[in-house]
């Protein structure tokens, strides 16, 4: 039996009396490439910041297995949340630091390992995303599909459980856009990590998704989970249909 790693449970998104999300109930099972979709303005953003502990929940709650996200203390949930990456949309590197040394960041302020131990795994993680050589160049000096690469080689610095992406795909060509894809696939595959992804791009969401929700605007509720695939073809809701099928007409 699949194992859930996240568990929402009746949980509502909402700035202060606006709600953007309500009653938002799904799991995210080890292994997943799992998709955060729906129309503009549904939330998918607000809901991955939810789930990295960056907002609290209005209602409701998130597990991480058995443990309770924003029911624990201080120290569980750094306990929870180091073993999550996050790649934000931009791929936001520090421009003023090399690829290194961004990637560096993250373990030399998490860990007690010395300078040499940290090159290694720079090298090493660089090397996963197919960047090798490129640790003392800047951000500038990069396309912006490198960059994406980058920015996941430091989500991985602390070799998360799970990777947390946001729009991974935005502002690349459609070549770029498909070289992550398949990157993504191979890192979940050999480094056994549970992805979380939020995108709106049918060509990802079909290629590698294989689990999902389906978050609508206007009802402010999720109306639909599971396989994007198995969802074009069964859904029943115009909705669902009309958003999976954009590039289909």
């Amino acid at each position: 039996m699949t194992q859930a790693c996240i568990t929402i449970r009746k949980m509502t998104m909402a700035y202060g009396d606006f709600i953007i999300q309500r009653d938002l109930d799904f799991k995210i099972n080890q292994g997943d490439i799992f998709i955060i979709m729906g129309g503009s303005g549904c939330g998918k953003s607000t809901l991955m910041m939810h789930l990295i502990g960056m907002i609290m929940p209005s209602k409701g709650d998130i597990f991480y297995g058995k443990e309770n996200l924003w029911g624990s203390n201080v120290s569980t949930q750094r306990l929870l949340l180091n073993k999550t990456g996050v790649l934000f949309q931009s791929g936001a590197l520090l421009s003023s630091m090399t690829v290194g040394e961004n990637i560096a960041l993250p373990i030399s302020e998490n860990t007690q390992l010395n300078k040499k131990n940290i090159q290694e795994i720079v090298e090493y993680k660089l090397s996963l995303v197919g960047l090798a050589g490129f640790s003392d160049y800047y951000p500038s000096e990069i396309s912006g599909g490198m960059q994406k690469r980058a920015g996941l080689a430091r989500a991985m610095a602390l070799d998360p459980e799970i990777l947390f992406f946001d729009e991974p795909s935005a502002g690349l060509d459609p070549i770029s856009s498909k070289l992550l894809d398949d990157l993504i696939l191979s890192l979940r595959d050999n480094l056994k990590a549970t992805i979380v992804m939020v995108t709106h791009e049918l060509a990802s969401i079909f290629s590698i998704g294989n689990n999902s929700v389906f978050l609508d605007p206007e009802s402010k509720r999720m109306i639909a989970e599971g396989d994007p695939n198995k969802l074009l073809k069964t859904s029943k809701d115009e909705r669902v249909i009309k958003f999976l099928s954009r590039s289909k007409k």
